[in-house]
């Protein structure tokens, strides 16, 4: 790994990981390659993609290496190809930053055709790193553990294939919290609280706050609010037996687990973390006013 000083890492071994499925992500993957083989760094290249490189003079990982022999992951691609990279990389102890090609782009900083600059500047040291926590859902039934996954952005509970009423209690630190009927259940870190949560009516949790919300879906009462809690409790949820169908987990829209009625699914802070790279003049209220057409200052 590469050397640290003043809790700031000197950037080695970069790996990269692109979507290039979008046309243009080739170009971006090809220019990055390009940029990063003149700074004289050692290059890791997803071996999903690495055929895409008409050039030779790297190393080919899958992710689970690129987290394990890197100091930096750069992922090209939008938010969502992001989410399903840092599941894997937040596992280890590697720096990720993301260059934008796709939509929204809250958690990819670096413009595709502009990254030179700025990727610089963070190669220089120049750059401020920010942890974000995740989620591990996990489902119980008759005492034992069925099956579990890890969310950055949110774990949903929900029905299987058709909408209709969910039943089911939640509790907190074993707390009774209330009985819910509802179309499903939103828990999202500050991280997914700008995505699905936020369509639904949840609120933005700024990144650096340790806390969770939990948002009902389409409650069946009007007394049914969202609420956010200390991230580091339990939220536990009882499946009730008068559910007629199954239901699912998913996380973060990607990975989903079967749920039936009677089951418990208990949501807690997972032990990983994703550390995200910004460059230095990276201001989360400029993300926020430039993605959600926020008006300018008056003055």
């Amino acid at each position: 790994m590469g050397a640290q000083h003043d809790n700031l890492i000197e950037f080695k071994t970069i790996g990269l990981i692109a979507k290039t499925q979008h046309p243009d992500a080739k170009l971006t993957l090809l220019a990055l390659y390009r940029f990063l083989k003149a700074k004289g760094v050692k290059l890791v290249v997803d071996q999903r993609i690495a055929d895409e490189l008409p050039m030779n003079g790297f190393d080919r990982a899958d992710l689970v290496g690129i987290g394990s022999r890197c100091d930096l992951a750069i992922v090209i691609g939008g938010d969502g190809y992001m989410l399903g990279a840092a599941r894997v990389l937040s596992r280890f102890d590697i720096a990720v930053i993301g260059v934008n090609r796709g939509n929204l782009g809250f958690l990819t900083d670096l413009d595709p055709d502009n990254f030179e600059q700025p990727l610089e500047q963070v190669l220089l040291g120049n750059y401020q790193i920010e942890k974000r926590f995740l989620l591990e859902a996990q489902v119980h039934r008759h005492g034992d553990m069925k099956s579990s996954n890890t969310a950055v952005n949110e774990a949903v509970l929900h029905p299987d294939k058709i909408a209709h009423m969910l039943e089911f209690e939640v509790y907190v630190n074993d707390d009774f919290m209330l009985n819910q009927r509802a179309d499903g259940l939103i828990i999202a870190t500050p991280t997914g609280s700008t995505a699905y949560s936020l369509s639904g009516g949840g609120p933005i949790l700024t990144p650096n706050l340790d806390a969770i919300s939990l948002l009902p879906m389409f409650p069946h009462t009007l007394n049914s609010r969202p609420i956010v809690i200390d991230a580091n409790s339990c939220v536990r949820l009882k499946i009730a037996q008068s559910n007629k169908s199954e239901m699912q987990i998913s996380c973060d829209s990607h990975v989903n687990l079967s749920v039936l009625p009677g089951d418990e699914i208990i949501i807690k802070k997972s032990q990983d973390q994703l550390k995200l790279v910004h460059p230095k003049n990276y201001n989360y209220f400029h993300v926020l006013q430039n993605k959600l057409g926020w008006g300018n200052k008056l003055y």
